[in-house]
């Protein structure tokens, strides 16, 4: 079930800072849910994620349960060369998910 998405712009040029848009498909159960009998639904969130691009972290975030399901994070990076972006994440349940794209760059004129 953890799968994730990533976007960014289809050209991008050696140096430029580029917005990174990452959906993860996540539940995000608060805790505070009933389910049709009336049972609590356990919490289950998102407690760490991070993104590499090649060896540099470049994004980290520990989401509260105040986040919606399926979290979509925005964020910019500046990209110097090709590389692989690399995202890894870990739930309540002790869950892990990892996605990884290739952010092709293009040199600079």
């Amino acid at each position: 079930m953890n799968l994730a998405r990533m976007q960014w712009p289809e050209r991008i040029t050696a140096g430029e800072v580029v917005k990174v848009r990452l959906l993860v498909q996540h539940p995000m159960d608060t805790g505070y849910l009933q389910d049709l009998l009336g049972k609590l639904v356990p919490r289950n969130v998102i407690r760490q994620l991070t993104c590499t691009l090649g060896p540099q972290e470049v994004f980290r975030v520990e989401p509260s349960s105040g986040i919606a399901a399926n979290p979509l994070f925005e964020f910019f990076v500046r990209a110097t060369e090709t590389a692989e972006m690399h995202v890894e994440w870990l739930d309540d349940r002790g869950n892990r998910g990892e996605f990884r794209q290739t952010m092709t760059v293009l040199a600079a004129r």
